[in-house]
Parts: C-alpha cells; structure tokens; sequence
C-alpha cells in the first residue's frame, strides 16, 4: 500500500498554518483490499475509507470524467493502474495538488510550492471549470487567506468569469451554496468570499440580494464610503474582528438588504428600509436553506439596529417594546449577539472602525434594570390576567424613563446613525 498525504495539510504545513484535519491517497489498493486491512467504506460517489484507528480519510487514487451540468455530473475511476500524478491533476488549485511522503518530502507535479511561496490561487487544470463548486471554493480560501496575501492568478479568474457566463455556475444548489457561505463565515476575512464572487460574476448569480446593494448610495455624512454594498463589507469585517460568531457575522452582513429596494427618487436616504429588507432577507434565508439560528438573529438586527444606534433618542416604552420583542427579559437570549452586530455596522464605515459604541453598553444596562424589578410587588396587587403583563410594561418603561433622565443628565446626546 502506497500512501500519501495530500491536498489541505500540506498546503498548511507549507504555509504555517494550523492544519485541521489530514487526507490521504492510497495507490496500488482496490476495495476489497481496503476492506480486508480494517478500513471502513464511506464514499458514496467514489471509494473513500476511514482508517480503523485513527478514522481518518483515506481515499483510493482516482480520475473523474465530466458527464453532465453542475458539480455531481461526474463519472469517477479508481483503480490500482491510476498514479499519483492523475488523482493530483483533477484537484482545483496548485496549491491543493502536492502529496507529501512518510519522510516528508513533497511531490509537486503542477507548481504547488511556487503558488504558495507567490500567494497564488491558481487552476490545476483546464478541468477546474467542469465544477462550479469550484468558484465558491476558491473564494472561501480567500476568505481564510487574504491576510497572509493571496490573490487571484488572472488566468483563473478568467476560467471562473467564463463559467459564470457558460451557466455552469447556475447548477449550484442551495445545501452547497449554504455549506461554502458557513464555512467562510468562520474565516479570517469572510469579505474576500464575497470579493472574489464579485470580480468573477458570481455574486449576482448566487447572492443577488447581496450584489444589489453595490452601487446604491448612502448619505456622505453618516456614510463616507457611500456605498451600501461596500458598507455592508466593511461592517462584516467589523463583526469578525468583534465576534467568531457566524451568526453575527451573517447578521452584520445582511442588515441592510432593504436599502437596495429603496425608491430611487428618495436616494441617498432609505427610510423604512429596515422594515423592506425583512421579505428579501426571508426569501434569501429560504432559498438557500440557512438555519433558524442565523435568520433570527438578522432579523432581529435588521429590524432594530437603527433603535440601538439612536437607543437614548428613544421613548422608554419604545425601548421596553424592543427589549421585548429581542427576547432580553427571557433567561436565554441574543440579545449581546445583536449588539456586537449593531457595533459592527456602526463601526462598519469608513474612519469611523475604531470609535466606541456606547449604546450597546447603555443597552445592556437598560435590559438589566427592566427585568430587575420588583415581580413580587405587581403579582400581589389587584390586577389579573392580561393587566399583570401591562403592569409589568409600565413598572420596566419607568424604570427606563428613570435611567434615561440619569443619563442624559450625564452625558447628553446621541451621534445620529444612519
């Protein structure tokens, strides 16, 4: 049994990076012979084997042969006959098609190590262009690369620009759209997942929602970059630097998807859009299939982040009505994952990534002191039923009226943010 290390590890290895899980190729093996040493099949569309100690994946040496549209149109041969230099050469970038012996050294039939050393993405082959899952690949490693300096070869770029415009692109479904999208959200710089489907063409077939913020303006004065779909790039790098979460991530992200339905007559000014992004934002959520974890928390910034950047400027019974509805008085809750969103779109702008966000901390203190008063007191007077929830409401709105009169005294008005 040949065996080789192949694909992410030594990538990482070369690079420094921590390398997360290992694979590896066997040659010269059948299934049967797999099986007879202790291995596990798990492959369904080609013969892969977890290892009987170590459960790690060992997948037999294989080439694969296009036979229809979109990314499982594929006809796979593995056999004993296969060399390491033909399962290497159907990979996707240089950089994923070097195997590594047992004395560590590195085969490197297709110029690997040079992309790596250059900080190059670039196709193995003209082959890349049979998988469009190809394309959202190639921008999740830029999301986890770009800060190490990666970019682009031309002429891959190029193959990706060609694919978007063949259609190929369009036979994406939604269970890997989501499983790429969740993946860079974890990422070190998530924006450069979006970047790099941008400059391919891939954003409008993919994220629509997304594409069409860029190009609409944004008042100067509340937003320097001007550009909402820039905006909403520079918010998320906000949230990751803020947050690991990629629900906050994702919420920061999608906050302002109303803007690009804003009447153009109106324009730079979008009024209500925090309310006409929630169908774009169901719809989006929907069509990919994205979890309830992530829909709920951007609804929830999408609907109220304007409330939390103007929080002192609000009534008391308005702020109460919005604790309630983000779930805070409830012994578990979002409500610092909403935050952390909010400062990420408020710091989301251009000069303003390194000011303090205020309003998250008065919120906190608003959310404490309202669902610290005094149960005992309303449940021992006369009122029943549904007056025991309005009772509630108006011992935690003067509870507010209180705080805010303390505060403003303190430290008078709020920076408008728009």
């Amino acid at each position: 049994m040949q065996i080789f290390l192949v694909g992410g590890a030594v990538r990482d290895k070369l690079l420094n990076f921590p390398v997360i899980e290992h694979d590896w190729v066997v040659l010269g093996e059948t299934p049967e012979t797999m099986k007879k040493q202790g291995f596990r099949s798990v492959g369904r569309d080609f013969p892969v084997f977890l290892h009987p100690q170590t459960q790690e994946e060992y997948a037999l040496a294989r080439t694969e042969r296009k036979t229809a549209p979109g990314y499982t149109g594929f006809s796979v041969y593995a056999s004993p006959t296969v060399s390491l230099e033909e399962d290497l050469l159907r990979r996707d970038l240089t950089i994923n098609a070097m195997a590594m012996t047992a004395d560590g050294s590195i085969i490197d039939p297709y110029g690997g190590q040079r992309d790596v050393a250059e900080r190059i993405f670039r196709h193995v082959s003209p082959a890349f262009s049979e998988d469009p899952v190809r394309i959202l690949r190639v921008a999740r490693f830029a999301a986890r690369y770009a800060h190490l300096g990666f970019t682009l070869a031309p002429e891959t770029r190029a193959l990706m620009q060609t694919m978007v415009a063949s259609g190929e692109v369009d036979y994406l479904v939604a269970e890997r759209v989501w499983a790429e999208l969740f993946k860079a959200l974890h990422e070190f710089t998530p924006s450069a997942f979006f970047l790099v489907l941008q400059d391919c063409g891939a954003l409008a077939r993919i994220f629509p929602e997304i594409d069409q913020l860029f190009g609409v303006p944004q008042p100067e004065l509340y937003h320097p970059e001007i550009d909402t779909g820039l905006h909403s790039l520079l918010a998320l790098e906000q949230a990751a630097l803020l947050s690991k979460s990629p629900e906050v991530r994702f919420a920061a992200l999608v906050h302002d998807l109303g803007k690009a339905v804003s009447p153009k007559a109106n324009l730079p000014h979008h009024h209500q859009h925090e309310i006409n992004g929630l169908p774009i934002l169901e719809m989006l959520c929907q069509r990919l299939r994205i979890p309830n974890s992530f829909k709920n928390l951007a609804q929830q910034v999408m609907r109220f982040h304007t409330h939390c950047h103007r929080v002192e400027q609000l009534k008391p019974s308005t702020l109460v009505d919005t604790l309630m509805q983000l779930g805070a008085f409830k012994p578990v809750n979002s409500l610092n994952d909403f935050l952390l969103a909010c400062e990420a779109d408020a710091r989301g702008r251009t000069g303003f990534e390194h000011c303090p966000y205020y309003q998250a901390a008065f919120f906190r203190v608003a959310a404490e002191k309202a669902n610290a008063i005094d149960m005992k007191t309303i449940l021992t007077t006369n009122a029943m039923g549904a007056e025991i929830g309005v009772a509630i409401r108006q011992a935690r709105i003067a509870v507010i009226a209180e705080l805010m009169r303390f505060d403003t005294a303190k430290q008078p008005g709020t920076p408008d943010l728009r």
